[in-house]
């Protein structure tokens, strides 16, 4: 069975420097219908303005994943770490018993466009760590890319849960298939474009949930970029 939860119902919090849209309950936005799926807790879209951002703030017992679309961040966190977070770069950190982070616009001029997802960790209070790779916008088109799984398998960022997150680049008409395992649940979450997911048609910002199917088929209808969330 195909869900899809519309870019349009999506909660949202617009302040002077940050849109955001929440596709599942956030902060001070609360539908008690939309509350996560599986281990996966959040995907917010954010859009930062340029020289603006996110001051220093606590987080603790989740895996936080942010995947660049457009622009940079500039992240500093307590472990020590300092970086920058260009398109093509996937950060993965585990705020386990406790973490301080900041994330601004690395840019004065540009604006800065990702997805900040969280994922409930497998258990709580793990040591707190950081992590990011680059995926080559090449190396992800026209099939699904491994990006973070529980085994860091394949080149992937490593998050403390049974999950499995791919990225695909489909020009209009390009064709890929997920197979499911018994038991497994996905989530698809499409970033920019258009494109179906077994017959249903899915728009930017659109997410969707995948029950009790043996495969999924995503068809691109423009040029695309999704992201699939393989879940226990």
């Amino acid at each position: 069975m195909i869900a899809v939860r519309p870019a349009a119902e999506r909660l949202r919090t617009r302040i002077g420097w940050l849109d955001s849209r929440h596709t599942f309950s956030f902060g001070e936005h609360y539908d008690p219908r939309f509350m996560g799926y599986r281990a996966l807790r959040v995907i917010n879209e954010d859009r930062v303005a340029p020289g603006q951002g996110f001051g220093t703030h606590p987080h603790r017992d989740m895996e936080i994943i942010s995947y660049m679309l457009d622009g940079a961040l500039r992240h500093e966190d307590s472990m020590g770490t300092g970086s920058v977070i260009n398109v093509g770069d996937v950060q993965r950190m585990s705020a386990g018993t406790g973490v301080l982070h900041s994330e601004r616009n690395a840019s004065d001029t540009k604006p800065a466009h990702f997805l900040q997802i969280w994922l409930l960790p497998e258990r709580n209070r793990l040591p707190p760590s950081y992590e990011q790779r680059t995926f080559p916008l090449n190396d992800r088109r026209g099939r699904l890319t491994l990006i973070a799984s529980r085994d860091s398998r394949d080149g992937s960022v490593a998050v403390h849960q049974d999950v499995d997150l791919f990225s695909a680049i489909l020009d209009s008409a390009q064709h890929v298939r997920h197979e499911l395992r018994p038991g497994r649940h996905a989530w698809i979450q499409v970033a920019r474009g258009d494109v179906t997911l077994n017959g249903s048609a899915l728009h930017a910002g659109d997410g969707a949930s995948a029950t009790d199917e043996a495969a999924l088929d995503l068809v691109a209808s423009a040029d695309t970029e999704v992201l699939l969330f393989d879940l226990a």
